[in-house]
């Protein structure tokens, strides 16, 4: 007995030893970089189990060592990943360890849809139905029917939708997108309009989001928003009409082919501003921030009338006199 009591302490170091080894084993194995040579996107169906997900990852070869993560579950139960489902890309060089802490956090893979400032609405539902993994819940739905869906019935949706890059994750609705673009807009719009400037021709948020609509189509170059909008306002003060092309075209629909001619500017559209007085019944685009802001705080100045040189900035003009001789400049003569 006392011999075999002399040879326990190192029958339990060889014992530990051994643990030890092991445990180290399985660490390297759980460490070792998946053997796959490109990225892949491996997507975790709904209600997946963590076993399910690492069986299935075996079965298409990214597991070499399927047996470490599933003995993660008894030597590591908190790292264990709480799984949600998604696409999650897995690229070459990345660990089993980088993986679960990939799936932990629910990195899925993110996709965007790019609303360009100046669209319209219906430039932004093309886009939409064209984004990739998305669920295209709207392309059966009317415009009205859109926006009851959102919880506006009875509005026009032009102009109620700010204009940005949107990420989502597969299986999204463009339904979401939207949304997420409307409370934007309203967001966006009541900031500015708490920031107006005094004494504005303009009643509501609303008419500033017409406002800012017109001054985003007929904005070539940046820092003459301001500028536009103020000659836009002094218009409005006036009683003058505002007689911009674009209302014009909006009114026009699909007949606008590139050209505007006479009978145009005389036909009696509801957002023709060369025949109906004060701002057209609704926005024709989709203002970002930077028109929004010049629409209630409009440069100060004397300018009636402007003209577009035809490098995406305007001739200012004070009287219809220099006016006419800036169209025959820019226009006529080119």
């Amino acid at each position: 007995m006392k011999r075999a009591l002399k040879f326990l302490p190192l029958l339990v170091i060889l014992v530990a030893l051994i643990a030890g080894g092991g445990y180290r084993y399985w660490e390297t194995r759980l460490e070792a970089p998946l053997p796959i040579d490109e990225p892949l996107i491996y997507e975790v169906p709904e209600g997946a189990g963590y076993h399910r997900v690492i069986g299935e990852l075996a079965e298409r070869g990214v597991l070499e060592n399927a047996w470490a993560f599933r003995l993660l579950t008894r030597l590591e139960p908190d790292a264990v990943p709480a799984l949600r489902p998604g696409e999650y890309r897995l690229e070459p060089g990345m660990d089993g360890r980088a993986l679960l802490e990939r799936l932990r956090r629910h990195e899925v893979v993110r996709y965007e849809v790019t609303i360009p400032e100046g669209w319209t609405f219906e430039q932004m539902r093309a886009a939409l139905a064209e984004a990739e993994k998305l669920d295209h819940e709207t392309r059966a739905l009317s415009d009205a029917e859109i926006m009851t869906r959102l919880g506006r019935e009875g509005e026009h949706p032009e102009g109620r939708f700010f204009p940005d890059t949107y990420r989502y994750r597969k299986g999204i609705s463009d339904l979401e997108i939207l949304r997420q673009a409307m409370v934007r807009m309203d967001e966006v719009l009541e900031a500015a309009w708490a920031e107006r400037a005094e004494d504005l021709p303009l009643e509501s948020p609303y008419e500033a989001l017409i406002m800012a609509s017109l001054v985003e189509r007929e904005t070539g170059a940046p820092e003459e928003r301001n500028r536009i909008a103020g000659v836009f306002v002094r218009r409005l003060e006036r009683g003058m009409r505002l007689q911009t092309d674009p209302t014009v075209i909006y009114g026009m629909g699909d007949r606008y082919e590139g050209n505007i001619t006479r009978a145009d500017l005389r036909e009696a559209t509801p957002y023709n501003t060369y025949v109906i007085e004060g701002l057209p019944p609704t926005p024709i685009a989709l203002p970002g921030r930077a028109s929004l802001e010049a629409a209630v705080q409009p440069a100060e100045g004397e300018a009636l009338y402007f003209v577009s040189r035809g490098d995406g900035t305007h001739h200012f003009s004070r009287t219809l006199r220099e006016h006419n001789n800036a169209v025959n400049r820019y226009i006529r003569n080119r």
